[in-house]
């Protein structure tokens, strides 16, 4: 436990200094809603009707702005070897970057979705349904979003890699998530099936994504 809390704490530091790319999926995101309103124009009603899927999908380019990031330091020092090769099982070593990746780069996103649903006309309930969802599941996006991660870290430009990889997991994931937005804005009654997927979608990913990332890493590193 102690080299796992090692490792969040020192992801999160490096993800969080300047340049560490948590910040820039923070602000991706801004730009994406921020900048929509002008696109759409100034149809504030068609604005409230498609914000959360706006919110969702800026936070899904967002989090995948920065999972190149969440193997590549380890990459660039070596520390990726001698994770490997420790004591400590690589699934939970894993399982710890992901949560470090979420934590510095999720959580920042989800604090900022009240501020950012007022450019989009949504009202407080509407807003706080947004960020329900993304609290739920945005960690689907992170675990899954790790196997790209893995795949991409141990070959030579791998960066479309990871997107080929992850945007098909992830859209799951944006399907259910906006679902339950919208459910939860015109229809209360129907948001408990999208919200239990989405649920789901999360914890499946929180036990397949730690093994899948660490048979890649083993495969690709050997």
């Amino acid at each position: 436990m102690t080299a796992l809390a090692a490792i969040i704490r020192r992801d999160i530091r490096i993800a969080l200094r300047a340049g560490g790319g948590a910040m820039i999926g923070v602000l991706f995101f801004l730009s994406v809603v921020v900048v929509m309103p002008f696109a759409l124009g100034p149809d504030l009603a068609l604005l409230k009707r498609i914000g959360p899927a706006i919110l969702w999908l800026g936070a899904l380019l967002a989090s995948l702005l920065t999972l190149d990031r969440l193997f590549t330091a380890d990459q660039d020092d070596g520390s990726l070897d001698l994770i490997v090769m420790s004591r400590t099982p690589l699934e939970l070593a894993c399982a710890a970057k992901a949560l470090a990746h979420w934590l510095a780069a999720g959580v920042p996103l989800i604090v900022a979705t009240p501020i950012v649903g007022i450019l989009l006309n949504l009202d407080a309930d509407a807003t706080f349904a947004v960020a329900l969802t993304l609290l739920v599941g945005t960690p689907a996006l992170t675990f899954t979003g790790m196997i790209g991660a893995a795949l991409a870290v141990t070959l030579r430009r791998g960066g479309l890699l990871l997107a080929v990889v992850v945007l098909p997991l992830s859209i799951p994931v944006l399907i259910f998530g906006v679902a339950a937005s919208n459910a939860a804005v015109l229809k209360p009654d129907a948001f408990g099936t999208p919200f239990s997927i989405l649920c789901a979608l999360s914890l499946v990913s929180f036990v397949i994504g730690p093994f899948a990332a660490a048979a890649s890493l083993r495969q690709g590193l050997d």
